[in-house]
C-alpha cells in the first residue's frame, strides 16, 4: 500500500469534466436534503447515502447489514455500501449540468484568462456569457469575422440573409466552442513572431497572452475545461446540516447554493425536452450559469446571492479566504487536545525549569496517563473503572498523579506569540488553587505581567515530543533573545531593587573600617549588628581561594562591602569577584584599586575613596551574559534562581516605601518658570513687530519651553538624595524614569494636541501641587492618544510580522559553507556624529571573508572563514581598523536558504547555526516583535519650512519593507561627477541641481524648501542623494548595483530600530531584505525559454543560463528587481503559502491553469498538508538517520536531574 505521507511535491491543475465524473461516486439528481419526517437523506439527494456512503459506521440505510463483518457489501435492498460512516467526508458527487456552464474565477478574475486565450476583452464574454449578444463561431464563406459579436436582432437578420453558411452561438456553449477552436502550438508561434515587432501596449499584451497559452502548452491543461458540462459535488460532511434544540435545522450555506443549481438545471432539462421556445430555454440557462457562479464566487459579479436576513451567503471561495477560511483558520493553525487555559500567577519559589499546575487542570490534561497507570498497578480493573475512579476524586488518582507529570513537561504559551521564546516548555508541580503559577523570569520573554493574564498549557504527548520540549524548549535554555543575543531573562522589578540595595555603599556606616577573616565572620558581624549591609569592609582575599585574583592580590585585604560578599556568594565559585558595576570588573578580573596592603591603615584609605555605584539592571545583565558565555545553560540556570531568591528577599528587608515627604519641591522652579516667561513674551514682541514669522515664533516657544523644562529636570536630580527610594527605583532600572520624576515633583511640562501639533501652553504645575482644572484638560488629549496609539500600534505590527514571517519562512540554514566568493564590506553606521551602530555591534558573531589584520603589527586578528568572537572584535576596534569584509546573506550562494558560514553565530545559543535552523523565521519575528515598541506617528514639526515630515517607527518600516515610494523622497544622482551650480528659481518654486559626469551631465529639479546635502564643487558617485529625505530604492538598484541597495536598506532599518534604543542583530535584517531582492525581470531571452518581461527567481535563472550556456547558446540577460514582502510573498514559488497568505483565489486561480508544482522546500506548505516541517529535527538529512543502540546498552533513559548532575559535575570537574 502506497504510504500517503510519503510524496515529494503536489500539483494543482484543471479538473476535466471526465475527472469530474471519475472522482463522482453518483449523480445528485435532486435538490431535497433530508426527509422531515425521517431524519434520513433523500435519496438522489445532496446527502444520498447511496451516493457519500452510510451515516452510521459499518450499517446500510435500511438496516439489513449491520456491523463489521459486512463490510464492503453494497445492501441489495437500498444499495448503500456498508463501510465507515467518515467516507461521507471524502466521497464526491456530481451534478451533470443540461448546458455548459463558464468558470467564474476564469472569467473574472484579473487578468481574464480566457480573454487572453481568445483574445477577447471580459466584457464581450460577459455578453456572451450572459446571453446578451451571439458570437460567430464558424463565419463559413461568409463575410462575417470569427469571433464578430452580433446583438440578438443583427443575428436575426444575418439568419435571415445567409441561412446556415455561418454559424454563431450564445453563452457557456459558444465559449466552449472557441476554446476548443484554439490552436496553442499555432497561436503561441503567432504572438513569437509579433513579437519580435511590436512595442509598447501590444508587446505588453503580447507577453502576457504567450505567456499564459504557453502555460496551457507546458501544463497539458486544455482551454476548454475552463468550461464545465459536470460540477463536482463536495462530500456531504464537509457542508453539513446540524439539528438545533428547537428541532429546526442549521446548514452550511453550500447546499443552498447546490439546491438553487439542481433546481435550475433540473427545471432547463425539462424545458429542453418539452422544445420550449429559445427565449425561455436562454433565460434557464442564464440562470443555471448565475447560479454557478454564485457556488463558486458569491458576489464576485453582480449582487450576491442573500440568504434568509439578506446575509450573502459564503460559496466555494469564501471557504478558503481569509482569517475564517481554510487555509488559516484549519490548515495552518488548529485546536488540538490535551491543552488547556488558565490565570497565571507568580510562583516565587518554583526554580527555572518549573511551573505551577493546578492539580485540577492536571487531572484532565494527564488523564490517559493516569488511567494506564492506575491499570498498570492494579489499583484499577480496566480502564472503565479507572475513568470512574478520575472521576470520583479517589484518593489513590493523586498519588498517581505525582508520579506521571514527574519528568513529563509541558507547553506553556501566551497570545499574542510574537516571537519564539512565547512558547517555552517546564517540569509542571502540582498546586493548589485553579490559576497556573509561571516563574517570575520568565515573565519577561512572554511579556506576560500579573493582573489577569491567561495562558495556553500543552501537553506534548510521544516521547520525540517530549524529548524535544525538553532539550530545545526548556524554559532554562531560553537565555538570551534571539534577536540580539542578550539575555532575556534579567531580573526586574523587585529583584533589581533588591540587589541594588544589598550592594549599596554608604559613608560612615556601622563598623565601617572592620577586617574579617571571611565570609562567615562577615555573616555573624551582620547578624549581631556589628556592621551593616552597606558598611564598608575589608576581607583577606585568601579567605576566597577559587576567585581569580592575581597573586598579588591573594597577599592582601579586599575592600568591599557586606551586601557585595553576600551578592558574590550567589555567583559561580571561580567567577570574578565583583566590586564595581564595570565592564572592566566583569571581564578582566578585580581591579588592583579594590585592595589593600595587610598593615595599611583601612580608615584613611576610606576617607579618600569616592562611594562606588550600586549594582543595576544593566550590570546584572552583563552578568549573566558573562556567566551565559563561560558556564552555559545549566550553571546560569541556577545562578538565575539564586540572584531571584536573593532579589526578593532583600528587597523585602530593605523595606522601600514611597511616601509623599519622598517628594521634595525644587525652590529655583518659579524663577525658572518666571524666565520662560520673560522669553516668551519678548519673541511674541518680535512676531508682533513682524521680524519673526508665526512659524519661527512657535518653533521658539515650544523650545523655550522645553529647555526649561529639561533645566528643572537637570536641578531636580542635583538635589535628590542617593538614599531617596524614587530615586533608587529609577536609578536601579526596578521602575520609573528620569521624567516621571520630574511630573512628581517639577513641572508637566508640553502637551500635544488632538491632531498631534505640540501646544504652547505648558503644564506648569507638577502632581505633588496637584493640576489646575485647565491642565487637567490639557493633559487628557495626550493620554487617550496613548491609548489609541497603542491599539492601532499592536495590529499594524502584528500585520507587518505576518508578511515578514510569510516571505521569508522557507529560508533555513541548508549547508555548512556555499563557497562563495563575494563578501559585505562593513563599517559603523552613522547619521551625522551620532553613532547608530558600531562596527563592534555589526562584525560580532560574523565569519570573515578575507583575514583581517592589524595595521601597525601585521599580526593577523582573525583568519579567513573564521568567526569574529568578543575578544577578536574588540582586538579588531582597538587596532582602529574601519571596515571589515565579512560573509553575509545578501552574497550567499545557497538556494532557498543561507549557509552556516555566511549567518554565523546563533544569536540565541551563541554558538555557531545548525544546519536545519529555520532563521528566516527567527529573523522574522526579530524584526516583528519589537514593532510594537516603535513609535506610530510621523513627527509633525509645526510645519516648518524645509524639515519635511519624516517617516520615522513603525510606518517607516512599513515603507521600507515594503518597497513603497519614500515620503520626503531624496533625489539621486545617476552620474559620478561633479555639481557644477545649484541655482535657485523662486518664480518656480525650484533649485536646479546640475551634476557633470565624464560622459553626460545630468540636471535635477528640487523643491525650493529641500534641505541640501551637496554643495557646488562637491565630487559625487552616482546613486548619493543630493537633498536630505530617505532615497526610493527602486531608483536606487537602477542607478547603483544590488549590494549598495541592499547596504542602504539594511542601515535605513537598523536606523529606525536603533534610534529607539531596540538593538536587532545585522543578520535578521539581512535576511528580509535578501528575500525582497530574490527575483530579477528578463529583458532579452536569449537562446532560452524564458518569455521577455517575466519575473524569475535569481536561482531559476541562473540555472537556465548555464544549461543554455552547456548547450552553446547566448544566454539571457536581466535586471534585478526589488519587491516589496507582500508581494515577494505571493511571488514564491510554492502556490500553497502564498495562497495561505493573500489573495487565495488569484493565487489558485494562476497556479491551476500552469499547473504549478510545489515542491513543498518552505515551513507554511508542509504544515498545510500535515508534514513534518522540514527545518530543526525535521530536516530531510536528520530524518534520514536510522536510530542505533550503541554498546548494547539498554539502560533506562537518563531524567533530567540525572543529566543535571553529570553537567554539574562536568563544570566542577
Amino acid at each position: 500500500m502506497i504510504d500517503v505521507n510519503k510524496f515529494e511535491s503536489m500539483q494543482i491543475g484543471l479538473a476535466s469534466p471526465d475527472k469530474i465524473r471519475m472522482w463522482s461516486y453518483g449523480e445528485v439528481k435532486k435538490p431535497e436534503t433530508i426527509n422531515y419526517r425521517t431524519l434520513k437523506p433523500e435519496k438522489d439527494g445532496l446527502f444520498d447515502e447511496r451516493i457519500f456512503g452510510p451515516t452510521k459506521d459499518y450499517e446500510c440505510a435500511c438496516g439489513k447489514y449491520k456491523r463489521i463483518r459486512y463490510k464492503g457489501i453494497v445492501c441489495d435492498r437500498c444499495g448503500v455500501e456498508v463501510t465507515k460512516s467518515k467516507v461521507r467526508r471524502e466521497r464526491m458527487g456530481h451534478i451533470e449540468l443540461a448546458a455548459p456552464v463558464t468558470h467564474i474565477w476564469y472569467f473574472k478574475g484579473i487578468p481574464s484568462r480566457m480573454g487572453l486565450v481568445l483574445d477577447m476583452s471580459p466584457r464581450s464574454l460577459e455578453e456572451i456569457i450572459y446571453f446578451a449578444s451571439y458570437v460567430v463561431v464558424d463565419p463559413g464563406d461568409t463575410p462575417l469575422e470569427k469571433k464578430q459579436l452580433l446583438t440578438e436582432r443583427e443575428y436575426r437578420a444575418k439568419l435571415d440573409e445567409y441561412g446556415n453558411r455561418f454559424v454563431a452561438k450564445i453563452g457557456g456553449e459558444a465559449i466552449q466552442a472557441l476554446l476548443q477552436s484554439v490552436d496553442l502550438e499555432k497561436e503561441a508561434n503567432l504572438l513569437k513572431e509579433e513579437l519580435k515587432e511590436a512595442s509598447g501596449q501590444k508587446r505588453t499584451r503580447a507577453v502576457r497572452r504567450l505567456d499564459i497559452i504557453e502555460a496551457f502548452i507546458k501544463s497539458g491543461n486544455h482551454p476548454d475545461w475552463m468550461v464545465m458540462d459536470a460540477i463536482p459535488v463536495i462530500p456531504p460532511d464537509l457542508r453539513p446540516m446540524v439539528q438545533l434544540d428547537g428541532g429546526r435545522f442549521a446548514t452550511s450555506d453550500l447546499n443552498d447554493l447546490y439546491r438553487r443549481v439542481i433546481n435550475r438545471n433540473n427545471r432547463l432539462k425539462r424545458l429542453l425536452d418539452l422544445n420550449a421556445p429559445g427565449i425561455i430555454v436562454q433565460n434557464e440557462k442564464r440562470m443555471l450559469q448565475e447560479a454557478v457562479d454564485a457556488l463558486i464566487d458569491n458576489g464576485r459579479r453582480g449582487r450576491p446571492v442573500a440568504g434568509p436576513g439578506n446575509r450573502p451567503l459564503k460559496s466555494l471561495s469564501h471557504m478558503l479566504k481569509g482569517k475564517q477560511g481554510r487555509f488559516r483558520q484549519n490548515l495552518l493553525g488548529k485546536r488540538v487536545d490535551y491543552s488547556g487555559r488558565s490565570v497565571i500567577d507568580v510562583g516565587p519559589s518554583l526554580k527555572m525549569n518549573q511551573m505551577g499546575l493546578p492539580v485540577p487542570m492536571a487531572m484532565e490534561l494527564f488523564k490517559p496517563f493516569i488511567m494506564k497507570e492506575l491499570v498498570s498497578r492494579n489499583l484499577a480493573s480496566n480502564i472503565k473503572n479507572a475513568k470512574r475512579k478520575i472521576d470520583r476524586k479517589d484518593e489513590e488518582v493523586y498519588d498517581v498523579l505525582e508520579d506521571v507529570i514527574k519528568e513529563h513537561p509541558v507547553l506553556l504559551n501566551r497570545a499574542p506569540t510574537l516571537h519564539r521564546l512565547g512558547i517555552q516548555a517546564f517540569e509542571p508541580v502540582l498546586v493548589s488553587g485553579k490559576a497556573m503559577r509561571l516563574h517570575p523570569l520568565a515573565c519577561e520573554a512572554y511579556n506576560a505581567d500579573f493582573d489577569g493574564d491567561q495562558m495556553a498549557i500543552h501537553v506534548p504527548l510521544s516521547n520525540e515530543a517530549q524529548a524535544e520540549a525538553r532539550l530545545l524548549m526548556l524554559a532554562a535554555h531560553h537565555i538570551l533573545a534571539p534577536k540580539d543575543g542578550k539575555p532575556v531573562v534579567t531580573p526586574s522589578q523587585d529583584m533589581v531593587i533588591g540587589n541594588y540595595w544589598l550592594t549599596m555603599e554608604r559613608a560612615e556606616s556601622v563598623g565601617e573600617g572592620m577586617i574579617f577573616n571571611d565570609l562567615d565572620e562577615v555573616k555573624l558581624a551582620l547578624q549581631n549588628g556589628y556592621v551593616s549591609i552597606h558598611t564598608r569592609i575589608g576581607v583577606r582575599a585568601s579567605s576566597m581561594p577559587e576567585k581569580p585574583f592575581t597573586d598579588q592580590q591573594r597577599q592582601q585585604i579586599l575592600i568591599t562591602t557586606a551586601g557585595k560578599m553576600l551578592f558574590n556568594d550567589i555567583l559561580p565559585k571561580d567567577f570574578v569577584y565583583l566590586n564595581a558595576p564595570t565592564n572592566e570588573n566583569l571581564v578582566n578580573g578585580t581591579p588592583d584599586e579594590y585592595f589593600l596592603e595587610a598593615g595599611e591603615d583601612i580608615h584613611e584609605q576610606l576617607n579618600q575613596r569616592p562611594l562606588l555605584s550600586p549594582f543595576k539592571s544593566g550590570f546584572l545583565s552583563d552578568v549573566i551574559a558573562e556567566v551565559y558565555k563561560q558556564y552555559k545553560v545549566t550553571e546560569t540556570s541556577l545562578l538565575l534562581d539564586r540572584m531571584k531568591d536573593l532579589g526578593f528577599y532583600r528587597s523585602t528587608l530593605s523595606g522601600l516605601t514611597v511616601g509623599i515627604a519622598d517628594i521634595t519641591n525644587l525652590p529655583d522652579k518659579p524663577t525658572i518658570i518666571a524666565a520662560a516667561h520673560k522669553k516668551v513674551a519678548t519673541v511674541t514682541k518680535q512676531f508682533r513687530r513682524g521680524l519673526i514669522t508665526d512659524d519661527e515664533r512657535y518653533e521658539r516657544v515650544i523650545g523655550i519651553w522645553n529647555d526649561a523644562k529639561d533645566e528643572i529636570q537637570q536641578r531636580l536630580m542635583d538635589t535628590f538624595d542617593p538614599q531617596n527610594p524614587i530615586f533608587m527605583m529609577s536609578d536601579s532600572g526596578a521602575r520609573g524614569n528620569i521624567s516621571n520624576f520630574t511630573q512628581l515633583a517639577g513641572m508637566r511640562g508640553l502637551m500635544a494636541a488632538p491632531n498631534g501639533k505640540i501646544m504652547e501652553l505648558p503644564i506648569l504645575s507638577n502632581f505633588r501641587e496637584g493640576l489646575s482644572v485647565l491642565e487637567m484638560f490639557i493633559s487628557t488629549h495626550g493620554a487617550r492618544k496613548g491609548m489609541t496609539d497603542t491599539a492601532l500600534k499592536t495590529a499594524n505590527s502584528g500585520y507587518l510580522t505576518r508578511r515578514l514571517v510569510d516571505v521569508a519562512q522557507d529560508v533555513i540554514v541548508r549547508e555548512k559553507d556555499c563557497g562563495t566568493d563575494r563578501g559585505l564590506l562593513i563599517t559603523a553606521i552613522a547619521e551625522g556624529n551620532e553613532m547608530i551602530e558600531p562596527l563592534y555591534d555589526r562584525i560580532l558573531g560574523r565569519y570573515t571573508m578575507k583575514s583581517v589584520i592589524n595595521p601597525e603589527t601585521g599580526k593577523v586578528i582573525v583568519g579567513q572563514n573564521e568567526m569574529i568572537d568578543e575578544r577578536s572584535a574588540q582586538e579588531i576596534i582597538d587596532a582602529g581598523i574601519q571596515e571589515v569584509t565579512i560573509r553575509s546573506a545578501f552574497t550567499c550562494n545557497t538556494a532557498h536558504g543561507v549557509c552556516e558560514k555566511c549567518y554565523g553565530r546563533n544569536m540565541a545559543t551563541g554558538d555557531r547555526v545548525e544546519v536545519g535552523e529555520a532563521v528566516g523565521t527567527v529573523a522574522a519575528q526579530s524584526i516583528g516583535e519589537p514593532g510594537t515598541q516603535l513609535t506610530m506617528r510621523n513627527f509633525h514639526t509645526g510645519g516648518v519650512a524645509g524639515n519635511a515630515d519624516i517617516t520615522q517607527g513603525l510606518p517607516r518600516i512599513q515603507e521600507i519593507v515594503e518597497a513603497r515610494n519614500p515620503k520626503g523622497p531624496a533625489e539621486i544622482s545617476e552620474v559620478t561627477g561633479v555639481v557644477e551650480s545649484i541655482e535657485e528659481d523662486p518664480a518656480e518654486g525650484t533649485k536646479e541641481v546640475t551634476v557633470k559626469g565624464e560622459t553626460d551631465t545630468r540636471t535635477y529639479s528640487l523643491p525650493i524648501t529641500a534641505r541640501m546635502k551637496v554643495a557646488e564643487g562637491d565630487y559625487i558617485h552616482r546613486g548619493a542623494p543630493l537633498n536630505e529625505g530617505s532615497i526610493d530604492p527602486k531608483k536606487l538598484i537602477k542607478v547603483r548595483d544590488v549590494l549598495s541597495t541592499e547596504n542602504y536598506l539594511l542601515s535605513e532599518i537598523q536606523k529606525v530600530y536603533r534610534m529607539q534604543g531596540i538593538e536587532i542583530s545585522d543578520k535578521h535584517v539581512e535576511i528580509m531584505i535578501r528575500q525582497m531582492l530574490r527575483k530579477v525581470r528578463v529583458m532579452d531571452p536569449g537562446d532560452t525559454d524564458i518569455l521577455p518581461g517575466t519575473l524569475m527567481d535569481i536561482d531559476d535563472f541562473k540555472k537556465d543560463n548555464y544549461k543554455t550556456l552547456i548547450a552553446g547558446g547566448i544566454p539571457a540577460t536581466s535586471r534585478p528587481v526589488i519587491l516589496g514582502i507582500t508581494k515577494a510573498a505571493l511571488e514564491t514559488n510554492s502556490f500553497l503559502s502564498a495562497a495561505s497568505f493573500q489573495e487565495t483565489t488569484r493565487v489558485l486561480t494562476d497556479a491551476a491553469i500552469r499547473g504549478k508544482n510545489d515542491p513543498l522546500v518552505g515551513l507554511k506548505e508542509n504544515v498545510i498538508i500535515g508534514k513534518i516541517i522540514p527545518a530543526g529535527t525535521g530536516m530531510t538529512d536528520y530524518r534520514q538517520i536510522k536510530p542505533e543502540v550503541v554498546g548494547g546498552n539498554t539502560e533506562q533513559p537518563q531524567t533530567l536531574s540525572d543529566v543535571e548532575k553529570e553537567m554539574n559535575e562536568t563544570i566542577e570537574n
